[in-house]
């Protein structure tokens, strides 16, 4: 028997989206049992409440997130940066313009950054989850090294730059004040 590796799981679906995954996760439930659940509001509470009713045993892990235009797509972003997010499930609606379209583009940006999978769509995210190397205990994703990026400015003298200027600025401002103050009358 394969061993099983418990994946972290986000789940988030546009309004016109949220029956689709709903049914996505019911029709891949037995899949999906184990595994852990980050979601945005609604959709978390939707598809906890029908997979506990296909499966009324099964305790589902569940972290509800708040609403997506509410803050959920940022939860969401902080949970893929700090490296608990193996997958994002998120069932994305490309005929309506989304009030927090901003938030969409930096939530999927951060799946490519951090090189988690992503499926925007029913389809991928059936070749996703019938792919071997979803339950496959030995894949671990490359996380990319940005730390050349992240230490761009090592050898750069901009701290030291920015101080002598603004230091520079006040001395000369200091001058020029001392210059217009008149004398004081005797």
């Amino acid at each position: 028997m394969e061993d099983f590796v418990k994946r972290n799981i986000g789940l988030v679906a546009h309004d016109a989206n949220k029956k689709d995954l709903i049914e996505w996760c019911l029709w891949n439930s037995k899949k999906l049992i184990g595994h852990k659940f980050y979601s945005t509001g609604t959709t978390g509470h939707m598809i906890l409440a029908a997979l506990s009713k296909k499966h009324p045993d099964v305790k589902w892990d569940f972290t509800i997130l708040n609403s997506g235009p509410l803050g959920g797509d940022q939860q969401m972003g902080s949970l893929i940066v700090g490296g608990s997010i193996d997958y994002l499930f998120f069932f994305t609606d490309p005929m309506t313009m989304q009030p927090h379209d901003s938030d969409v583009r930096a939530l999927t940006r951060l799946c490519n950054v951090e090189n988690i999978v992503v499926c925007c769509n029913r389809s991928t995210a059936d070749h996703i989850i019938s792919s071997p190397l979803f339950q496959d205990a030995t894949y671990k994703r490359i996380k990319p090294d940005f730390s050349s990026y992240a230490h761009r400015f090592a050898n750069k003298p901009l701290v030291e730059e920015a101080v002598k200027s603004v230091i520079e600025e006040q001395d000369t401002k200091q001058t020029l004040e001392k210059e217009d103050t008149p004398a004081p009358e005797k």
